[in-house]
C-alpha cells in the first residue's frame, strides 16, 4: 500500500476544492505536483516522454514538442488568478555537465503572447536562476557555484518570502539572496500556461531527468523534507486522501481523490468524471458471465463504444430498421441506458473519432431515405451545449458497409467501404476523405477501386502507415483478392494482395480464417495461423493483465445462427488457442471495453433486437 501511495504522489495531479468561507486563497495551501500534470495517465505511452532508471532512481526525460508538456495556470489557481506571494518550489533532477553559455529550463510560466516568463527556473553551467516578473519589470536572481550539473541526483528547494529568496541543495546549508523589492502579491496568471522542461520552444529544452517538481504555496518546504536519510532524493509528501472498499462516487467534488479497490487490488484516481487506473495488480481471465441483456431498436450490425471526456462512456448501435433509426446508450450505474436516437437507414457501421476538440460519430447507411434517391452516410457532431449528437455533414456513398477514421501526420482521414452501386455493380470505387481545416468539412482526397468492399482497417508499423480493404464479391465469385495499401508520397498505393481461400463454385460456411504476420525478411505479410470459423464477420483483440486475446464473431454454420463464438488466448509458440466458447445468435460484431468495475465484452446480433453485455471475471 505504501509503495502505491509513494508512486501515486509522483503521478497524480491534485485538484482539491476549497471549502467556502469569507476569504479563500487563489489555490489550496497544499503541495501542487506540477510534473504529474504532464505525465501520461493509466500507464499509456506518450510521444516525447519516457521514464529512465539512472543511479538507482527513476526520472522523466523530455524530448518531444514543448507544447505537449504544458497546462493552463487556471488548473492550479481555482479561486483567483494571482500567484502566491510566498511559496517554495521543490525540484529533484539529474543533468550532465552543461556547456558554457547554455541555458535549460526546468519550468516556466508564460503569458499567451509572450516569451518572457512571469516565473521560471533555469539552469546554466554551475548556476541556478530564478526568473520573475514583478512591479513592471522582469528580474533574474542567480545562485552561483551550486554544482547541480554533475550527472548526479539533487533535490533543490527554492523558498520565496518577502524580499528573501533561499536556496537549499540536498538539505545542505541554505543560500540566501535579498531581492530589491518583495515578491509581488499581484502577479496575475490569467491566460498563462505552465511549461514543464521548457520555455515553450525547443531552444532551452531540459536535457536531464526530472523526478519531482512541486509547488508549495504559503510556506518553506525545507523543514518538510529535511533532514533526510537520502537528501539527494528527498520527496515532499502531498496530502493523499484514499478511500477503500466499494466504488465511491466520482464527481467534481471528488476530483483528485484516490480510491484503493481491495477487490481488484488497484489504485484509482478520480478525474471528475470517472475513476482512472493508476496502479493495479495484473489480472488473469477466469471466466465470462452474462451481465446485461440490451434490447436494441432492431437487429444490430455494428457496435461502437467510446468515451466523451467530462460526459461519460457511450455505446452506439448500427440498427437495420430505418423508421426507428439507431440508438446511443450511456453507461450508468454499471449498465447501458438509452440516451439518444439518431436517424439512420439500414445502418451497417459506426465510427467515433475526434478532430482537435471536435467529436464526431459517422454512420454507414446502406439505403437511401426514399427509394431511388442517392444513398448518403451522415457525420454527427457532439454538441457540448445540447449534450447530444447533431447532424453535421452528409457524404454520398453506395451501399456503405464500413467507415474507418485515422490520422496521418496530424491530418484526419475517413475511408468508406462502398459495397455496390445498384443491385449488381460491385466493382466500384471506395473513397478516402480528408478534413479541410479551413472549411471544417471532409473532402474527397483519393478514390480506390474495390470489389464488394466490406471493411477497412488502418494500422501502423514503425514509421509506415497501412490501410487494408476486405473485398468480398465481384458479382460472380468470392474468390477475389483483398488489398493492403501503404501511404507513399501523399496517397495510398497497393502494397500486397491476399487471396480469399475458398473453393470456387461452392458455398462454404465452415472455413478457415487466417492470421497473418509481417515477415521482416520478405517485407510481406505471410500466413501465421489458420483458425476454423463459421461465416465469421468480425474479430476483436483485447488484453487482460499480461494476456492477449482474440474473440471471433461466428454467425452461421449452414443450418443455424445459434452457435458458439470463441475466445482465443495467445500461447506463444502455439499461437492462439481456444479458451472460452460463448453462445451467440447471428453474432455480427464484438467490442471490448473497460470501466472501473472491470472489463466487458458486448456482441451484436444481426438476427434479433438483442445485444448482450458479458463481464470478464478475473483472478
Amino acid at each position: 500500500m505504501s509503495e502505491l501511495l509513494l508512486l501515486a504522489c509522483v503521478l497524480l495531479s491534485w485538484i482539491i476544492t476549497c471549502q467556502s468561507g469569507p476569504w479563500r486563497p487563489c489555490t489550496d495551501l497544499l503541495p501542487l505536483d506540477l510534473l504529474s500534470r504532464v505525465l501520461p495517465v493509466s500507464s499509456r505511452a506518450q510521444d516525447g516522454i519516457r521514464m529512465v532508471q539512472s543511479r538507482g532512481a527513476r526520472g522523466f526525460q523530455f524530448s518531444g514538442s514543448p507544447q505537449l508538456f504544458s497546462f493552463p495556470a487556471s488548473q492550479l489557481f481555482i479561486n483567483c488568478n494571482f500567484f502566491p506571494a510566498e511559496f517554495s518550489i521543490v525540484v529533484t533532477l539529474k543533468i550532465p555537465q552543461m556547456a558554457p553559455e547554455k541555458n535549460e529550463y526546468i519550468f516556466t510560466l508564460l503569458e499567451e503572447n509572450s516569451d518572457e516568463p512571469l516565473l521560471g527556473l533555469r539552469l546554466s553551467q554551475n548556476k541556478f536562476h530564478f526568473l520573475q516578473k514583478g512591479h513592471g519589470s522582469r528580474k533574474r536572481i542567480t545562485f552561483k557555484a551550486v554544482g547541480l550539473d554533475d550527472n548526479r541526483w539533487h533535490t533543490v528547494v527554492l523558498a520565496v518570502t518577502g524580499r528573501y529568496t533561499i536556496l537549499t541543495v540536498d538539505c545542505g546549508i541554505p543560500l540566501e539572496l535579498v531581492l530589491e523589492k518583495p515578491f509581488p502579491d499581484n502577479l496575475d496568471t490569467a491566460g498563462s500556461r505552465f511549461f514543464i522542461a521548457s520555455k515553450r520552444r525547443w531552444n532551452g529544452l531540459f536535457s536531464g531527468l526530472l523526478r519531482q517538481l512541486v509547488l508549495l504555496p504559503g510556506s518553506d518546504a525545507t523543514s518538510q523534507i529535511c533532514p533526510s536519510s537520502e537528501p539527494r532524493l528527498s520527496a515532499l509528501s502531498a496530502e493523499v486522501r484514499v478511500t477503500a472498499g466499494v466504488s465511491p462516487p466520482c464527481g467534481h467534488s471528488e476530483e483528485g481523490q484516490l480510491w484503493f479497490n481491495t477487490l481488484k487490488r488497484g489504485l484509482f484516481l478520480c478525474d471528475g468524471i470517472m475513476w482512472l487506473t493508476m496502479l493495479q495488480v495484473k489480472e488473469k481471465l477466469d471466466y465470462v458471465e452474462d451481465h446485461q441483456d440490451l434490447f436494441t431498436n432492431s437487429e444490430t450490425f455494428d457496435i461502437e463504444v467510446f468515451h466523451i471526456p467530462s460526459v461519460g462512456l457511450f455505446m452506439a448501435t448500427a440498427n437495420r430498421d430505418s423508421i426507428i433509426g439507431s440508438g446511443i446508450y450511456r453507461w450508468t450505474d454499471g449498465r447501458f441506458e438509452r440516451y439518444q436516437n439518431i436517424s439512420t437507414y439500414d445502418a451497417q457501421a459506426l465510427q467515433y473519432f475526434t478532430v482537435g476538440k471536435k467529436k464526431f460519430l459517422i454512420v454507414a447507411n446502406c439505403r437511401s431515405k426514399d427509394a431511388g434517391d442517392q444513398e448518403q452516410s451522415v457525420i454527427f457532431k457532439w454538441s457540448s451545449r445540447k449534450l447530444k449528437f447533431i447532424r453535421y455533414q452528409t457524404l454520398n456513398t453506395h451501399s456503405a458497409r464500413d467507415w474507418e477514421a485515422f490520422n496521418i501526420q496530424d491530418e484526419t482521414f475517413l475511408a468508406v467501404a462502398n459495397h455496390r452501386q445498384g443491385e449488381r455493380n460491385h466493382n466500384i470505387d471506395s473513397v478516402i476523405y480528408k478534413w479541410n481545416p479551413v472549411t471544417e468539412f471532409f473532402e474527397v482526397n483519393q478514390t480506390i477501386p474495390t470489389t464488394g468492399a466490406y471493411d477497412w482497417e488502418f494500422f501502423t508499423i514503425g514509421p509506415y502507415y497501412f490501410l487494408v480493404v476486405a473485398n468480398t464479391f465481384n458479382g460472380r465469385s468470392t474468390v477475389i483478392d483483398s488489398t493492403i495499401y501503404i501511404w507513399l508520397e501523399g496517397m495510398f498505393q497497393p502494397y500486397q494482395s491476399i487471396t480469399m481461400l475458398t473453393e470456387e463454385g461452392k458455398i462454404l460456411y465452415s472455413i478457415n480464417s487466417t492470421i497473418y504476420e509481417l515477415s521482416m525478411t520478405s517485407q510481406t505479410f505471410i500466413k501465421f495461423q489458420d483458425i476454423e470459423t463459421n461465416s465469421a464477420l468480425d474479430w476483436e483483440y483485447f488484453t487482460v493483465g499480461d494476456d492477449k486475446f482474440l474473440v471471433v464473431a461466428n454467425s452461421y454454420d449452414g443450418s443455424s445462427y445459434s452457435l458458439n463464438s470463441v475466445i482465443y488466448r495467445w500461447q506463444g509458440y502455439e499461437g492462439f488457442i481456444p479458451v472460452h466458447r460463448l453462445s451467440t445468435n447471428g453474432c455480427r460484431d464484438w467490442e471490448f471495453f473497460n470501466t472501473t468495475d472491470g472489463s466487458y465484452l458486448i456482441y451484436s446480433s444481426a438476427r434479433a433486437a438483442l445485444s448482450k453485455v458479458l463481464k470478464l471475471r478475473t483472478i
